[in-house]
């Protein structure tokens, strides 16, 4: 193990939020070197540098033999169901092992998984040149979600943020506004910049303030992505008639359907620059710490790096 990052899901499991497999060691971030291999293994041999998609479907299930993978019926997850990254040495098949470019410093590669997701999440809200697209949060996740979204033709990109520091952040990348929502008003904000509302709105704060907020801020036949993960005991209220009337298009978007490669080649090709976040290294033996750094957001990502 080289690098594995924390995820707002791994607070989830550890608060007893989101659903687990305890006893297990969490982590699903997560990237190393090979030390052994398995007798059958053919692709991969000792030194090689990789990468670990979590995900791990049964390939025959009713979702996996229609393409959807992600609904497996039998999906289990490296360190959600089975140990994972969290530690100084992980087990996995090597069905779900992906080389690393040797272009990109090793511990980048902990961005893979989540960079992967954020893929599939810009699939799904399928945007069309000139689009208005406003994104709630700009965490690691958000901020990747900026650069995409701008290369994928977005016309206006609007952010909203509470933390200073992650504003700035953004400042960097490709937003054209950027709201601090504890001061500002984040619908009155985009709807005096666009006609009727955004477009598409995507949600990556994962609180009920913000997913109640996206209905706000989206114009009438326009689209929500449901990207971050609430507290799975949250409600919110929503009247049907305002997604009929409005002919609303609401998506979740669920983990990485082979995207994972694409994900590799984007940080490849240095589509995003990793450079500009705020990254926080922790030791392995440091691992609450480092939890709780995450949960006071003091940086754009937080990771373990078990050899320090």
């Amino acid at each position: 193990m080289e690098a594995c990052g924390i995820c707002g899901t791994d607070i989830h499991i550890f608060d007893g939020t989101a659903n687990s497999n305890p006893p297990v060691i969490l982590g699903h971030e997560y990237v190393g070197v090979v030390s052994e291999v398995g007798s059958s293994v053919s692709r991969f041999q000792k030194g090689d540098r990789v990468v670990v998609d979590p995900n791990v479907n049964c390939g025959h299930c009713y979702y996996c033999r229609r393409g959807m993978v992600h609904f497996c019926e039998n999906l289990t997850a490296l360190g959600v169901n089975l140990d994972g990254g969290f530690a100084e040495y992980s087990i996995v098949p090597e069905t779900q092992v992906f080389r690393m470019p040797d272009n990109i410093p090793l511990d980048w590669g902990a961005f893979v998984e989540p960079l992967s997701c954020v893929v599939h999440g810009v699939d799904l809200a399928n945007i069309k040149t000139g689009d208005t697209v406003v994104i709630l949060g700009a965490g690691a996740i958000g901020l990747m979600m900026i650069e995409l979204i701008s290369g994928s033709g977005a016309g206006l990109v609007i952010i909203a943020e509470p933390s200073k520091e992650r504003r700035e952040i953004a400042s960097m990348f490709s937003a054209d506004i950027i709201i601090n929502p504890t001061d500002e008003d984040v619908r009155d904000i985009t709807l005096k910049n666009t006609y009727d509302g955004a477009d598409i709105v995507i949600e990556c704060a994962g609180t009920p303030e913000t997913s109640r907020l996206s209905f706000d801020l989206v114009r009438r036949g326009g689209k929500i992505i449901f990207f971050g993960v609430c507290d799975k005991n949250v409600d919110i209220s929503i009247k049907p008639q305002e997604i009929y009337y409005n002919e609303l298009s609401i998506n979740g978007s669920f983990i990485n359907p082979h995207t994972f490669s694409r994900a590799i080649e984007i940080l490849s090709l240095e589509k995003i620059d990793l450079n500009k976040f705020n990254i926080m290294r922790f030791p392995l033996d440091e691992l609450l710490k480092a939890f709780d750094h995450h949960k006071e957001r003091k940086a754009t990502k937080t990771m373990l790096i078990p050899k320090t």
